[in-house]
C-alpha cells in the first residue's frame, strides 16, 4: 500500500451540507466516500467495509462521538480517525485525541485543512500497513526466473502465463527444494495484481492455537492477550495475492475456515460477529499428496477441491537433470563475491549430473556456494564438492554421464572468453583478435556474460 493507493472514507456527520461538501470535494479517482447521518448508520458501515479513514463528528443525533470513536477504533486499529468538532468543544477534541483520535478540525472548515489532514491520516495508516505486511512479504525487486530448458521447465512456463493474469486459485506441488515459491512469485509477477503485495506464509510455521487469529485477525478482547484489534494476513494480502505454502499442514479446524473463505470469499475475525469481504488471490503449495491426504482423513477433501483448481506440479532435480549446467551456471555467477571468473572441472560437472539431489535445487545451491568458498584461483575441482556427492554411486542410480563439451553453447562460450581473456592478462584487444570477432562484438559479449 503506497499513498497512491485508493483510499476508502467514511464521513459520519448529521449535517447534511457536510456530508455532501465532504463527498464532493473529496472523491476521487483514488478516494470513495461512503456517509452516514448517524452513529447508527456509521457502525452498519463501518462493520460492512474496511475504511482507512473516518471523519467523525463528536456530536451526533443518537450517540457520543467519544464512545463511537474508542468502539471504531477497537474494532479496526489501522484506521484512522479525523474528529469534527464546533469552536466550543476543544476539549472534547483533546479528549478525543487521547483516545486514540488522529487530529481534530473545528467548523467551519476549510477543503485545504481537510484535504490536508486527510492527506497525512493515510499517509500513517499506509506505514503502519506497510510495516506489518513487511514481516510476511517477500519483497524482490529482481523478476522472478526459473531456471531450465528440459521439457517439463518449458511446460511450467506455459502454465505460469496462462494462469497468471486470471484470479484461479493455483496448487503448486513438488518435493522440498524445487522452487515452489520461485513459482508463486512467477504468477503474481505476472498477473493483474502485481502492482499489490504479494504475502507469503509457512503454514508449518503457524502454532495450532494462533492459526485463526493469524490467518483472519481478532478484535480487542477475543481472547487472554488481545489488548487491541489486529488484522490479520488474509487483510494484509486485500487486492494483492496471498502465497500458503505447506498447505497440508493446517489443522482440519483451520481448514474448514478456509473453505468457507475461498467458497464466500468472506471471513469474520475472530471475536467478530459481522463478516468482511476477501478480494485476495489464493496460491498454495505442498511438498505432500493431498489426494492421500484425502483418503486417509487427513485433508478436508471439499478444501482439497478449493484448492486444486489449477496444478503445478514441479519434478524433482533429478528428474531434470539437463537442467543442472544452466542451474550451475546461475549460482555460481549469483553466489560469487569476487571478480573472479569460476570455472568448474569436468569433473566436478560428471559428479553434479550423477548425484541423486534429494535437496532438490536448494541443495545444488548449497553445494556450489560451499564449492566457491573452497575454490582455489576460481578453479572449482571436486576436492570442493561434498564427500557424498563424490563417493561411488550407487548401482540403483541410474544417472547420465556429460562430458564439458556437452555444456549448452552459452557456457561454453562465455568459459572460452575467460580461458583466452586469462592467457592474454585482460588484454580485450588481443582476446578479441584471437577468438576471432570484433572488439565491439568482445564487449557486448562481455556484457552479455557479466564478464564486464
Amino acid at each position: 500500500m503506497t499513498s497512491n493507493s485508493p483510499i476508502l472514507i467514511l464521513v459520519v456527520d448529521d449535517e447534511e451540507s457536510i456530508r455532501l461538501l465532504a463527498k464532493k470535494e473529496l472523491s476521487g479517482s483514488h478516494r470513495t466516500i461512503l456517509t452516514a447521518s448517524s452513529a447508527k448508520e456509521g457502525i452498519a458501515l463501518f462493520q460492512k467495509h474496511s475504511f482507512d479513514i473516518v471523519i467523525l463528528d463528536i456530536r451526533l443525533p443518537d450517540g457520543d462521538g467519544l464512545e463511537l470513536l474508542e468502539r471504531l477504533h477497537a474494532s479496526n486499529a489501522d484506521c484512522e480517525i479525523i474528529i469534527i468538532t464546533g469552536h466550543g468543544d476543544i476539549e472534547s477534541a483533546v479528549t478525543a485525541m487521547k483516545k486514540g483520535a488522529y487530529d481534530y478540525i473545528t467548523k467551519p472548515f476549510s477543503l485545504e485543512r481537510l484535504e490536508l489532514v486527510v492527506d497525512k491520516a493515510f499517509q500513517k495508516v499506509c506505514l503502519q500497513r506497510e510495516n506489518r505486511i513487511l514481516k510476511h512479504s517477500q519483497i524482490d525487486y529482481k523478476q522472478p526466473i526459473l531456471i531450465g530448458k528440459s521439457p517439463s521447465i518449458k511446460r511450467i512456463k506455459y502454465l505460469i502465463q496462462k494462469v497468471a493474469p486470471t484470479d484461479a486459485p493455483v496448487l503448486i506441488t513438488g518435493e522440498s527444494g524445487t522452487g515452489k515459491e520461485v513459482i508463486a512469485k512467477m504468477i503474481h509477477s505476472q498477473s493483474s495484481r502485481k502492482d499489490r503485495h504479494l504475502v507469503i506464509k509457512n503454514c508449518g510455521t503457524l502454532q495450532k492455537e494462533l492459526i485463526r487469529s493469524e490467518l483472519f485477525g481478532y478484535v480487542k478482547g477475543a481472547f487472554t492477550g488481545a489488548i487491541q484489534s489486529h488484522e490479520g494476513l488474509i487483510m494484509l494480502a486485500q487486492f494483492g495475492t496471498l502465497f500458503l505454502d505447506e498447505i497440508g499442514e493446517l489443522p482440519m479446524d483451520s481448514q474448514s475456515a478456509l473453505l468457507r473463505l475461498l467458497e464466500y470469499r468472506t471471513y469474520r475475525r475472530v471475536g467478530e460477529k459481522h463478516e468482511r469481504f476477501a478480494d485476495v488471490r489464493f496460491l498454495f503449495a505442498t511438498n505432500r499428496d493431498l489426494s492421500r491426504e484425502v483418503k486417509s482423513g487427513r485433508f478436508n477433501e471439499a478444501l482439497f477441491h478449493r484448492v486444486n483448481v489449477f496444478n503445478i506440479d514441479i519434478p524433482p532435480l533429478r528428474d531434470r537433470l539437463e537442467d543442472i549446467p544452466l542451474l550451475v551456471e546461475h549460482f555460481v555467477s549469483q553466489l560469487s563475491r569476487s571478480q573472479t571468473p569460476y570455472i568448474l572441472s569436468k569433473d566436478v560437472m560428471h559428479h553434479l549430473l550423477n548425484y541423486h539431489w534429494f535437496g532438490n535445487i536448494r541443495e545444488l545451491r548449497n553445494v556450489i556456494e560451499r564449492a566457491i568458498i573452497l575454490a582455489e584461483d576460481g578453479i572449482i575441482t571436486e576436492q570442493c564438492l561434498p564427500i557424498e556427492i563424490v563417493k561411488e554411486l550407487p548401482s540403483s542410480f541410474k544417472g547420465i554421464s556429460i562430458d564439458f563439451e556437452h555444456l549448452p553453447i552459452q557456457i561454453v562460450e562465455r568459459r572460452h572468453i575467460i580461458h583466452v581473456l586469462d592467457s592474454v592478462s585482460g588484454n580485450r584487444s588481443q582476446a578479441a583478435e584471437i577468438l576471432g570477432i570484433s572488439r565491439k562484438t568482445l564487449y557486448r559479449k562481455l556484457k552479455e556474460y557479466n564478464l564486464a
